[in-house]
């Protein structure tokens, strides 16, 4: 995929892909210390059932992909989880390398064509309040805020996204 800024090549992994794997590392790595004073404000109990809500079960993936630069080396991951029915997106992540680029936007398109192709009329999403750049892609690609959905409905930072995919051309 070529983009205003450079050109992407994106590629369907497994879960436990080693690049994979790094790049969602790479991710808790950014986004952790954002939320660690949310996380402190709840007693143990309470903690470790968040902890509970955010895990991703990896027999829920249908599919994952990365997206590489013009010298081949991984620079973004994401992937689609079955939950209630819905495809959820999960784990957007670009290196910093990357960004503003046309990378995440890269990735969402191959997100968007696999649900298409699954036969998805729409994508959710879940984010924090603490990542307003996440938030403002996902406004400017089309996604619109809904009401949290389980099971983020206990995470006060939680904010919702929905894109219907029915007229998507991408």
């Amino acid at each position: 995929m070529t983009t205003g800024h450079a050109t992407w090549t994106i590629e369907r992994v497994d879960w436990h892909d080693e690049r994979a794997v790094a790049l969602r590392a790479a991710m808790d790595d950014e986004i952790g210390p954002r939320y660690a004073p949310v996380f402190a404000e709840f007693d143990e109990q309470t903690q470790a059932v968040l902890a509970e809500d955010f895990a991703v079960d990896p027999a829920t993936i249908v599919d994952v992909v990365l997206v590489r630069d013009a010298a081949g080396e991984p620079v973004g991951h994401a992937a689609l989880r079955a939950l209630e029915g819905e495809l959820e997106v999960k784990r957007v992540f670009v290196q910093r390398r990357a960004r503003g680029q046309g990378a995440s936007r890269a990735l969402m398109s191959a997100l968007e064509r696999l649900a298409l192709a699954r036969g998805a009329s729409q994508l959710i999403l879940q984010t924090g309040d603490r990542q307003p750049e996440a938030i403002a892609l996902y406004e400017r690609i089309g996604y619109r805020p809904i009401e949290v959905f389980p099971p983020y409905t206990r995470f006060p930072a939680s904010r919702c996204f929905a894109k219907p995919l029915a007229d998507t051309a991408s």
